[in-house]
């Protein structure tokens, strides 16, 4: 650009009539006249103050100091800090609520600008919780951000209120772990009172522990601590640390754990803990292998896997339990499970084993059904007749019978027999 050009803008921006758009447009002009490396740039810096003086109206004063102390900040030049103290001292005579949305306004410009130390002392002086708050959490991040630990502690202590400091205290916690400075990480996580936060810093800390290939005792520590809480919130902190040590697939440290637990507390986290890895069938089929073998726990991840599409990734899952329950109730889902699958062989076997004749007309049932959508008509026959109680074995034969015209009919095959069996035995009770 020419240097006439300059003066032709420069010229061009002084007809502005408005004093804040003619303060906003020198101070943007001086910014892109300064990247260009035009001296005249000061010239253009010094018509935006002198616009800025021209102001009468309270609100376009403060507005126009910060946009055009932003500008100046850009440059770097140190005349900024005076502008922005300027808007400050205006925006102290403003009443509520106005005087809380510009002093939030001018701290968070200042941590847009990197100047985290002057919009932390702003921003205190902000009357309203919630926006104080608010504005004090996006000074903490720019803390962390620039790796000043120290200062975003230091800011932690005046945040008081609940979540802000929770939410706060988390992402404290987050930088200690990045660092692995585990002990600190333990204090802080101590000190959390929202017991939301709390799972979820328990979580991240089972993330971070796993790329940090920490040796054991790391994590004893942590259960150290969640052990040491009160009762009524000791559960639900295990439970987040080990559902998140879960999902890493480190079976062996929390099978240890839950052998230190009470029964009910124990029960609970194997539910938690399955729900978590239900969709990890390599780190299930591995935690079901080493752990306490609990009928409960078979039947709870057959439900889990009944509750979703047949997937073949979890046929081994699926054939242990079937090995190992001595559950008819588990059984039959396993058969449904493995006949859904195709597996006809192994649910037939294991529907052989069935006794309770309820029981063995729905694990043969479930063969059957599966078998129709097949078109295997013979096969679902076959199946029904290996009831051999005299009423269940009747009843099955009367549903697969039904089945097959149903599917004459070109619609869909319904899977409605364990109700209809329901009902059924409900009504023979009756009887």
């Amino acid at each position: 650009m020419a240097p006439n050009i300059y003066r032709e803008v420069l010229r061009l921006a002084g007809s502005i009539e408005d004093p804040y758009l003619r303060a906003v447009t020198y101070a943007r002009i001086g910014y892109y006249l300064y990247r260009a490396r035009e001296p005249s740039y000061r010239e253009a810096f010094a018509r935006a103050l002198k616009a800025v003086a021209s102001i009468e109206n309270p609100l376009f004063l403060v507005k126009a100091l910060i946009e055009v102390g932003t500008f100046f900040a850009r440059t770097g030049s140190k005349t900024a800090d005076k502008i922005f103290h300027q808007a400050y001292e205006s925006i102290r005579a403003f009443p509520q609520p106005l005087k809380d949305e510009l002093l939030g306004e001018l701290s968070l410009r200042l941590v847009e600008l990197g100047k985290v130390v002057d919009a932390q002392f702003y921003a205190t002086e902000i009357s309203n919780p919630v926006k104080r708050n608010d504005v004090l959490l996006k000074v903490l991040y720019a803390y962390l951000q620039a790796g000043n630990l120290r200062k975003a502690k230091a800011l932690l202590n005046s945040i008081t209120e609940e979540p802000w400091r929770s939410i706060a205290s988390f992402e404290v916690l987050k930088e200690h772990l990045r660092r692995e400075e585990f002990g600190s990480a333990i204090r802080v996580l101590s000190e959390l009172e929202s017991d939301y936060w709390l799972g979820e810093a328990m979580k991240t800390v089972a993330s971070y522990l796993k790329r940090s290939d920490v040796p054991p005792g790391t994590y004893e520590k942590f259960v150290d601590m969640a052990l040491g809480m009160p009762p009524e919130r000791q559960e639900e902190v295990l439970k987040s640390l080990l559902v998140g040590l879960a999902v890493q697939g480190e079976v062996d440290f929390i099978l240890s754990v839950l052998r230190r637990l009470g029964e009910e507390t124990r029960r609970n986290l194997l539910e938690a803990i399955v729900v978590a890895i239900a969709d990890r069938p390599e780190v299930l089929l591995e935690f079901l292998k080493k752990g306490p073998g609990r009928e409960d726990l078979y039947a709870k991840v057959m439900d889990e896997l009944l509750g979703k599409e047949p997937d073949r990734e979890y046929l081994e899952v699926v054939k242990f339990i079937g090995d190992k329950t001595r559950s008819e109730r588990t059984l039959v889902k396993v058969v449904r499970y493995l006949s859904k699958l195709g597996e006809f062989e192994k649910a037939w076997e294991l529907a052989s084993k069935i006794e309770d004749p309820y029981l063995r007309s729905l694990a043969f049932g479930g063969i059957a059904v599966e078998k129709l959508k097949g078109n295997d008509i013979d096969g679902a026959i076959d199946a029904a007749l290996e009831v051999r109680d005299k009423r269940w074995g009747s009843w099955l034969l009367s549903e697969i019978l039904a089945k097959i015209l149903e599917l004459q009919t070109g619609e869909a095959l319904s899977e409605d027999l364990e109700n209809r069996a329901k009902e059924h035995r409900a009504l023979w009770e009756r009887g």
